[in-house]
Formats: C-alpha cells, structure tokens, sequence
C-alpha cells in the first residue's frame, strides 16, 4: 500500500538519496541481427548485488495498461510484456545469489475494505464508459445510413483489460503464477547469469501483500546463522512504502529500484500512434500513420524508461536519528 507523492517529496527534499540506474543496451547489427547483454560480466553501476526482490505487482500494473503503447490484445502479449519487462530489471541489477518474486496475495483484513471500494470504483467507471461508446456507436450509426465504418467496427471490437482481474483467485492470476515458474526454468536452463541463482516464487495463493512477504523473508534470513550481514539487497517496486520498509530492516547494503518519476514530466505528451500531441498513445482514438520504410517505424518507438536508484542508507543517515540508525540490539541496550 503507497504513500502518495512521498517519493516525489523525499527526492526534492534529499536530492543525494537518488542516482541514475548505468544500463546495458542489447547492440543491433547491421544484418538485422541483435547481441544481447552479458549479464554475467561486471555490473556498469560499479557495485554488484547479491539479492533481487522483485514486487511483481508493480510490473504487471504497468504492462496492462502502458503510458507509451498500446495495451496488450491478450493474456499471451500481456504475459510477454511482463517477461520482457521482469528480464529487464534482473538484466540491469544482475544478483548474484538470489532472485525474488512475489505476487500480492490476500489483502490484510485492514486493507480490504479500501481495496474492495477502490475495485468496485473501477468496475463502475468501466461500465459508465462502455455506455458511453454504445451510445456514440449508435449515434455514429444514424449519421452513416445504418452502416459503421470498418475501422470503428474494429476499434469497437476491442475490449480493454480489466485491471480488477490482477486479484487473488481469478484465472488471471493462476496463468501468471504458471507462466512465471515456465519462464524462470527457461530462463535458469538457457541464461548463464541465472545458473548460480537461486529463485523463490511467492504466487497469489500465499496471503500478504508482495513487499511484506519480502521484508518477512529478508527477516528470517538476518534469523539464520549462516547470514552475512554484508549483503547487498534490491528491491524493485513502485510503492513509497518501500523506503520505509527498508528503512525497518536496518540493513546496511539496501536499495530501492523503481522508474524515474521525473522523466514522463519532462516529456511533452506525443502520441506513438498518429504523431499529435496533447494525449498519449493508450488515448488514441485515430488510426496509425501507414508508414513501409522500416527506419521510421524504428522512430516512432518510444525511448525506454530510464530507472533510478534510491539509497535507504543514505537516507538513513540524511534524515534519522542517531537513535535509528543504530543496530536493533544498540538502540534496545540505550
């Protein structure tokens, strides 16, 4: 569960706390042929990691209804996306010891009376809107004799995901847990970075919510004897929350990872689609520029986001005092 505009404020407040995300571009020949990344050299941002903590909700949030494209037609591009999306960021922190990824189960009997009020709300604003386009289909009919144009046919065909879906217990969500765990054996047979990896899955089934199973496996392992206390966590999430749950594991190695929220600010709103400003490409309501040469079809492709890191320690040690920043057992002992 977010604190609104709590990362905007603290990254104004403390502008040393956050630093760019060095990344590695697949390179592209000339032949059409493209190498990837070795993710098994050394890390560009001059530090290597060791676990991965991955918040899946704050991927697949984004995959179903994206800023700079359109969203996806099925659960098969939806889950492409998401795989795209997940390779990514383990591509740009490269842990070396563990990866984790945990889907949001059953809500705490806390946050479940605003949760079901805040899908409800979706569902009824969803509904309204599909009112709303059977209504100027019809209209659009009476103007055109009783014929639509095909291309309204087409558009009317398409059904938007519903975001409600994303809830533990739908279908939606045992295809994702299914396609994770496909795609990890995939992946731990096929990429050399994964192979020394261990990876641990947290599906809709197991309750709690995704950044609180982290922070309950983070503390079971500070538990073990056998745990080192310099290991250096990441953990990816969209969530403000994170800056304090990081701030309670009183690990001295941790860092929050997540989009530059100040990127899409200083972009002016252009659509990828037709080419016009003032909405974005999942408002569009005209068709496409048909284009043949492939170069301009390469143009019209939205920049990646550029990712920043947030340092828990830093801000430990800018904003807490003396008293938090110590070790549990010092701040008990005081």
């Amino acid at each position: 569960m977010g604190i609104p505009a709590a990362f905007r404020w603290l990254s104004n407040k403390y502008p040393k706390i956050i630093s760019p995300v060095m990344e590695e571009q697949p390179v592209k020949m000339d032949d059409g042929t493209v190498i990837p990344v070795d993710t098994t050299g050394p890390n560009p941002n001059g530090e290597e990691f060791d676990n991965l903590y991955l918040d899946m909700n704050g991927i697949v949030h984004p995959c179903s209804h994206p800023e700079d494209r359109p969203a996806p037609k099925n659960e098969e591009e939806m889950m492409l996306e998401i795989f795209k999306y997940t390779d990514r960021v383990v591509n740009m922190v490269r842990p070396r010891k563990l990866l984790m990824i945990a889907v949001d189960g059953v809500a705490p009997r806390a946050k479940m009376n605003q949760q079901r009020s805040r899908r409800f709300r979706s569902a009824q604003e969803a509904q309204e809107k599909e009112v709303d386009k059977q209504e100027l289909l019809k209209l659009l009919k009476q103007q055109n004799g009783g014929v639509l144009p095909k291309d309204t046919l087409e558009s009317a065909a398409k059904k938007a995901f519903d975001s409600n879906s994303i809830t533990p217990g739908t279908p939606f969500m045992d295809i994702l847990a299914i396609s994770l765990r496909y795609w990890c054996a995939y992946k731990l047979n096929s990429d050399p970075a994964w192979a020394r990896m261990k990876i641990l899955i947290s599906d809709a089934t197991v309750p709690g919510e995704g950044e609180h199973k982290i922070m309950d496996f983070i503390r079971s392992q500070r538990a073990s004897p056998d745990h080192d206390p310099n290991t250096r966590h990441v953990i990816y999430g969209l969530d403000a929350d994170l800056i304090m749950l990081g701030l309670a594991t009183h690990e001295p190695h941790f860092r929050v990872l997540r989009e530059d929220v100040f990127f899409q600010e200083s972009k002016t709103r252009m659509c990828k689609l037709c080419g016009q400003a003032g909405h974005e490409a999942r408002d569009c309501r005209g068709e496409a520029k048909a284009k043949d040469d492939e170069e301009d079809k390469q143009a019209k492709e939205a920049p990646l986001k550029p990712f920043i890191w947030l340092h828990v320690s830093i801000f430990r040690e800018t904003t807490c005092p003396s008293w938090m920043a110590m070790s549990p057992k010092t701040a008990i002992s005081i």
